[in-house]
């Protein structure tokens, strides 16, 4: 089947401006919040040092196969994932504004007032506002919890003003374009991130009691490995680490030159957020394993998942710790900014690109429409009922519409395209070559996994709604999200590409 022939923007594509560049960017997009704290907690959790096993075949098996696709996709097609996937099939394209629709509207919303919170708790690392008792803090005076999900209440005004410098920030980067917004802004935020992490490790670990932490976090329990459960977690903590089904990869991917080493870049990329997770690991629970020496309480009973974790144990060891409690504390919240930040500005910078390649609207003006409509639909989420809404559009958007779109990418570019199609390019641009093993694991191996994740979290969902919230809620927020971004990807494939007369 021909390609059809879609305009080309304006001006001509940007390109990053070094190799170096994207993959820091690209770095920079993977590495998020969950990477300090999701990681550890499931490492934890699974057996230790026992779940490295399942995680590295995850790793291999989904992570890889799939960062591949997806940059082989945006770098052959040169364009926006929905301008790739029209180019693919005509009949695709919604896909790819489904997934920059779910990325920018469904977890961008989100994800910056989980920032914003983190913003708030730098400075109040300053003076330890949090005071003896971290949980009343958070939940009472911080958030102000509601009694749940549909009773809103008023906005949070200390939320909404860091919110609002959140997304103050990811606009003046993303306004400046690839090489002089997103590219210059990961070059500093890549290398600082790292010494905060280098700092925060190097600390946590010569605290007294680290040691037992760390073993705890490490010590492998190999009986795990026998219960499914551990490996549908390593291989969901793969998927949803690396940026994947975002749309992002397939945007940045297309602003390469067209001579690259996908296939290396690809593993780079996965194996330095892979690194990233495991070293934050021992800070995690180095401060922990500090945290039980100093209260005699056993870990397994200083030990929260996901926002517990940062926003109420992690400061209750800051407090702990004897001397310079205060700058430990800024480094911390300083590095989950950072970390929150790299991610922010790919998950606008895939949907901003997509508009752009349809549309050829102004970059500068869609930039600016769209983070003045992401701050604005991020406002339910500063409200007082906002960590309900954190987590319901979260368990949503990543567990079933990120999974769909995953599989259906996989057979859009495994079926529809076919892959070998795609394997010849991604080995004609650069040298390393591909093994005809990757198109097995893209029309096979890489849908059966995550048909068995999507057909665990129904199985799940079905047996009682998630985390005890009311079926109405859940299914009013979380499902009627999805359903609400998929119409409006179908809304917007249905309108008209912009054609242009090429100019010789």
């Amino acid at each position: 089947m021909s390609e059809t022939n879609y305009s080309e923007p304006h001006h001509p594509r940007p390109q990053w401006k070094s190799r170096t560049g994207f993959i820091l960017a690209a770095i920079g997009s993977a590495v998020g919040l969950g990477n300090i704290w999701r990681f550890s907690y499931l490492c934890y959790k699974n057996g230790g040092g026992a779940f490295l096993i399942p995680y590295t075949i995850a790793l291999l098996v989904v992570g890889i196969p799939l960062m591949i696709l997806e940059l082989g996709v945006g770098h052959k097609m040169r364009g926006s994932a929905p301008m790739s996937f029209a180019k693919v099939h005509p009949k695709w394209e919604w896909l790819g504004w489904w997934a920059v629709i779910c990325a920018m509207y469904g977890i961008m919303l989100y994800y910056s007032v989980v920032i914003a919170w983190c913003v708030s708790y730098m400075f109040f690392s300053f003076n330890l506002s949090w005071g003896n008792d971290p949980n009343a803090f958070f939940y009472n005076e911080f958030l102000q919890l509601s009694q749940g999900p549909l009773d809103i209440g008023d906005m949070r005004t200390p939320i909404l003003t860091a919110l609002l410098s959140v997304w103050a920030m990811s606009w003046g980067i993303v306004f400046f374009g690839v090489q002089k917004g997103v590219e210059r802004a990961n070059k500093i935020f890549m290398p600082l991130l790292l010494i905060l992490m280098i700092v925060l490790v190097g600390w946590s670990v010569s605290l007294e009691g680290a040691a037992q932490g760390i073993a705890v976090y490490l010590t492998p329990d190999f009986s795990k490995l026998g219960n499914l459960q551990i490996w549908i977690d390593a291989f969901s903590q793969i998927f949803f680490t690396l940026s994947l089904a975002f749309g992002i990869m397939i945007v940045y991917a297309s602003y390469l030159p067209k001579k690259v080493d996908i296939v290396k870049d690809a593993c780079i990329i996965c194996f330095s957020n892979s690194a990233f997770s495991i070293f934050a690991g021992f800070s995690v629970f180095g401060t922990l394993g500090y945290m039980a020496h100093a209260t005699q309480q056993p870990i397994d009973e200083v030990v929260t998942k996901s926002i517990g974790l940062a926003f109420v144990t992690y400061p209750q060891a800051i407090s702990l710790i004897p001397t310079f409690s205060k700058v430990f504390g800024v480094v911390f919240f300083s590095s989950l900014v950072i970390a929150g930040l790299s991610s922010a500005i790919s998950l606008i910078e895939a949907f901003s690109s997509a508009i752009v390649d349809k549309f050829h609207f102004k970059r500068s003006s869609v930039v600016s429409v769209v983070c003045l409509t992401g701050f604005l639909g991020s406002m339910i989420f500063s409200s007082k009922a906002g960590l309900y809404w954190v987590d319901i559009v979260d368990q949503f958007v990543t567990h079933y519409g990120l999974v769909i779109i995953a599989l259906l990418e996989c057979v859009a570019v495994g079926w529809v395209f076919q892959s070998q199609k795609l394997r010849k390019h991604i080995d004609s641009a650069g040298n390393t070559k591909l093994s005809p093993i990757w198109d097995s694991c893209i029309r096979f191996i890489i849908p059966a996994v995550l048909i068995i994740l999507l057909l665990n979290d129904l199985k799940a969902e079905i047996a009682a709604p998630y985390e005890g919230y009311s079926r109405v809620a859940t299914l009013m927020i979380g499902r009627d999200w999805l359903i609400f971004a998929l119409i409006a990807s179908l809304l917007i494939f249905l309108q008209p590409w912009k054609k242009e007369l090429k100019t010789e």
